[in-house]
């Protein structure tokens, strides 16, 4: 099994970084943007400007806006938001060729549906087989080439070892997992739980609370794997524990910043002003919410920061409301 033309579907920071690996590991790299303008002005400037400001696209690599061009790809990798996942595989249907695997690497649950990103491909694509890219990565750290190690989950272990040799590159190195839904729901949580903690710094809480919410949020994290059918090893990795320690811990997470903007005091809106992209935390936040409720699994962090987001509780009743729990025992 091998791959060699490379197609990235969606231009944003982190579709633009996994293009910039793909070409460091010496594949044909053509990275599709969803405006046309954008995909010229890269072409023209080597730059990716609105997305990811200052760095140097690699030379090499190939743009296009239509999903056509896409159609001779043996390997593609989907990097829409994950809410427009549904929408842009559909768009990317009709070129799609028959067991050409799509690597999923946008992390949430689906507005609505509540299902993961791999449901939503079992559906749109039901042909392509599946593996999931998921970890502790920034885009501009990874786009300049700087150490990076991520999870990189297939059932298959054929193709998940192929997509391995793949994606390796000069500071990027893939672990391989097959257990796609642990993958996927260390990566669903994590961005919630960065805006839960951004709170936490806003209102500058100290370093213990922070501490203490990343533990008690990694349970959570643990529980919806489990009743989603995941193994509670998976997410003590790197697409899991990993992922949720870079997020919750600088302020260049998106997600993070909204919360640390909350904690300020700022409102939702002002928070979100100006912003070309949105925190997926914000966007998947009523879906775990209502996906915990639906497989009655305990996470209180969780839900009390989609309803801080929804605007049905503030900051500091929400902030009360998680300390006046009852007392338990640590592991439950």
């Amino acid at each position: 099994m091998s791959f060699r033309k490379i197609g990235v579907i969606g231009a944003g920071a982190w579709g633009t970084a996994l293009a910039q690996v793909c070409v460091r590991a010496g594949l044909d790299t053509l990275l599709q943007a969803r405006e046309p303008a954008l995909a010229e002005a890269m072409r023209e400037t080597g730059l990716n400007e609105p997305y990811l400001p200052g760095v140097t696209l690699a030379p090499g690599m190939r743009f296009t806006a239509d999903m056509a061009d896409l159609s001779g790809c043996d390997l593609i990798l989907a990097v829409p938001p994950a809410q427009h996942m549904r929408a842009t595989l559909t768009r990317f249907a009709p070129f799609h060729r028959a067991g050409v695997p799509v690597v999923l690497c946008s992390k949430g649950v689906e507005r609505g549906s509540l299902k993961l990103m791999t449901e939503v491909l079992a559906e749109t694509l039901p042909d392509a087989p599946a593996a999931v890219l998921s970890g502790p990565s920034f885009a501009g750290e990874v786009s300049r080439g700087l150490p990076t190690a991520v999870t990189l989950a297939c059932a298959d272990p054929e193709l998940g070892e192929a997509l391995l040799n793949t994606l390796s590159a000069p500071g990027f190195r893939p672990y391989l997992a097959t257990d796609i839904v642990g993958a996927e729901a260390g990566g669903a949580l994590k961005n919630v739980l960065a805006i839960a903690c951004g709170v936490v710094e806003g209102r500058q809480l100290g370093r213990s609370a922070h501490a203490a919410l990343i533990t008690r949020g990694f349970a959570e994290m643990t529980r919806l794997c489990v009743a989603l059918g995941g193994e509670a090893e998976t997410v003590n990795g790197l697409c899991g524990l990993g992922d949720l320690v870079l997020t919750c811990s600088s302020p260049q997470s998106r997600n993070m910043s909204l919360g640390l903007a909350l904690g300020q005091g700022q409102t939702v809106q002002q928070a979100l002003a100006g912003k070309r992209t949105v925190a997926e935390g914000f966007e998947s936040a009523p879906a775990v919410r209502e996906l915990a409720a639906r497989l009655d699994i305990d996470m209180p962090i969780a839900t009390t920061t989609a309803a801080l987001l929804a605007g049905e509780t503030t900051v500091d009743a929400a902030i009360e409301a998680l300390l006046s729990r009852p007392l338990k025992a640590e592991r439950a």
